[in-house]
């Protein structure tokens, strides 16, 4: 418990401060998208590094979020906050001054390690600072906001910064927040533990990492090795092989890292189903449609961002009444409905063709949205409500670790079946063009790893015929995984309707709206 309350008079400024920090590790989930292209121009990417840009935050992010929350009680949650925060804002820098994607990839990879160390500890140091149960619940609801804005404000402030002083800005954005968060903490935060003794799982947690790790792998890289190489092959039976020992290890583990008893509930199940799907068709939409606007249809960074305001603005309002429609009406029929608003979303994107305006969108972008908060929040009140109170900091931590994978598996397939399609279509909608053979050849050997602004190389009599076969062939592939996608949300809200049966209404988490992509609340002690 904490060893000292936060005064009165400084309680204010520390909500607010931890919650800058906070902010940065959310704004760190959307912000990059808008920056993919001109990423993958000055760096000269392909779209399978694009993936691991967003992936190897994600993923280690996912896979983390179990353990951090324990290593603050063991260790204290003062240093381990502040020592995320400083390695998040150090981590950062080194994003901003990569020159080679080997290096941005580390940077990425450490950002996700500090960034889920920040996630559950400042919840943790926010509870024990609010005594009084009712100051403390609004409290986490700011808390839980940060989320809701940071999400909307993403896209536009990552689009009008690269627009303005390049890529490298989005990261440099968070070396002034968190040296001045950094600095203030240090003053205001008191050191606090938990009261119940607790132990790390770092076997558990080594084998999880490396499952999900192996799988991510597979997807990502399989276009490239080949689907049957054997280091795919490999990658995918590792992935198996590792989840198995997981399992069997969490089973013998007296405190668990992820404690297998909560998987006999099948609310604890269909939670996760939907979590996990629900995310993965968001993040495939923000992964490929940024490209899609910015690549195909050449808008600007900032034109992208707000566009995306159709999706994240919605989302943010949704997720508020989605808790309380919950709350009162229980989880099974929102998930439900929220299912059928994702899904009617996603396939609405599988009507666009190269070059469509925002007026063939905007509605598909808004359904999903709100599809996305139907089923995330409600889905995270039934788990709640399926645990002991005792249980619940445990149980949203699972819940969100379901969610943070969805997104990993969210990018890495939706990536996969766009360049899959590309490198089969592109051969055969060139040759249609009547374009010399030599001039096909080298515009598959330019585009083929997804990378449309490499057509610059081309003669500028060859280059617009180009881009007007291959542009059409890459939004075919987006609607693969968007119909993928949508199937998913769909089964998602099956499994609700027919497993959640006599699921009433349950209190509203505390922790406040569960729809945010990068939220991570819940892991109290």
């Amino acid at each position: 418990m904490s060893d000292t309350t936060a005064p009165n008079q400084r309680k204010g400024l520390l909500l607010a401060f931890l919650c800058f920090g906070v902010f940065m590790v959310y704004l760190d989930a959307t912000i990059v998208n808008v920056a993919l292209p001109d990423i993958q121009e000055d760096l000269s990417t392909d779209i399978t590094q694009l993936q691991w840009i967003i992936d190897a935050y994600t993923l280690t992010f996912a896979c983390l979020l179990l353990t951090a929350g324990t290593l603050g009680d063991i260790l204290g949650r003062k240093k381990i906050f502040l020592a995320g925060l400083v390695g998040f804002t150090l981590t950062s820098v080194l994003c901003a001054l990569s020159g080679s994607i080997g290096v941005l990839l580390v940077g990425r990879t450490l950002q996700g390690i500090c960034g889920s160390v920040m996630i559950p500890v400042s919840l943790a140091l926010v509870s024990a600072a609010y005594a009084d149960p009712a100051a403390r619940a609004k409290a986490i609801g700011v808390w839980a906001g940060v989320g809701g804005i940071a999400l909307s404000t993403g896209p536009v402030l990552g689009g009008f910064l690269v627009d303005h002083y390049g890529w490298q800005s989005i990261f440099w954005v968070n070396a002034p927040v968190g040296v001045v968060a950094t600095l203030v903490l240090a003053r205001l935060l008191t050191e606090n533990r938990s009261a119940r003794g607790r132990r790390l799982d770092p076997l558990g947690q080594l084998l999880f990492i490396t499952a999900i790790a192996a799988l991510a792998y597979g997807l990502i890289e399989g276009n490239g090795e080949g689907w049957t190489s054997g280091v795919i092959l490999g990658a995918f039976a590792a992935s198996a092989v590792t989840l198995l020992l997981f399992v069997l290890w969490e089973l013998r583990r007296p405190d668990p890292m992820l404690p297998m008893g909560f998987f006999r509930s099948p609310i604890v199940v269909v939670a996760g189903i939907v979590n996990f799907l629900s995310l993965f068709g968001l993040f495939a939409v923000i992964f490929l449609f940024t490209l899609y606007l910015q690549s195909v249809n050449g808008l600007s960074s900032v034109e992208t961002g707000v566009r995306f305001l159709a999706l994240t603005v919605p989302i943010m309002i949704a997720s508020f009444a989605a808790s309380v429609v919950a709350a009162k009406a229980g989880p099974r029929l929102p998930i439900f409905i929220g299912s059928l608003f994702s899904a009617g979303g996603l396939v609405g994107l599988t009507a666009l063709e190269a070059g469509s305006g925002f007026g063939g969108y905007w509605w598909s972008l808004i359904l999903l949205g709100v599809g996305v908060s139907f089923t995330g929040a409600p889905a995270t009140v039934a788990l709640l409500g399926s645990v002991p109170n005792e249980q619940a900091g445990t149980a949203s931590g699972v819940s969100n670790t379901f969610r943070q994978v969805g997104t990993v598996f969210g990018v890495a397939l939706a990536g996969a079946l766009l360049l899959r399609h590309l490198r089969d279509g592109m051969p055969d909608a060139l040759a249609r063009t009547g374009l010399p053979a030599q001039a096909q050849a080298k515009a598959v050997e330019l585009l083929g790893d997804g990378d449309l602004s490499r057509a610059a190389a081309l003669p500028p009599d060859v280059r617009g015929t180009v881009l007007d076969a291959v542009g059409p062939v890459y939004v075919q592939g987006m609607d693969l995984a968007f119909q993928i996608a949508g199937a998913g949300a769909l089964l998602g809200g099956l499994c609700a309707l027919v497993f959640l049966k006599g699921t009433g209404p349950a209190a509203e988490p505390a922790a406040g709206p569960d729809s945010v992509p990068a939220d991570t609340a819940g892991q109290r002690s």
